[in-house]
């Protein structure tokens, strides 16, 4: 099991159980559930925002074509 991180490089499975263990070193294992469940909300705030930004794109890119579509049938109609 390999995760590609941009600035990491590789991680392979050692690395990560070494990251955890020094993760539950540095925090105790109290922490560690809170950590991962504030990091959990903050990914899924970031992504709720994410696909609401893309829905407005999305809507204004309707908007503008509908508007030319208008467009050019009030000139055929002319």
């Amino acid at each position: 099991m390999n995760t590609a991180l941009a600035f990491l490089g590789t991680l392979g499975t050692q690395e990560m159980v070494l990251i955890f263990l020094i993760l539950l070193l540095l925090f105790g294992a109290k922490k560690l559930p809170q950590l991962a469940r504030g990091i959990g909300k903050s990914v899924g705030e970031f992504r709720k925002a994410r696909e609401e930004f893309e829905d407005e794109i999305r809507k204004g890119g309707e908007e503008i074509d509908v508007a030319e579509a208008k467009g050019k049938q009030a000139r055929e109609d002319a």
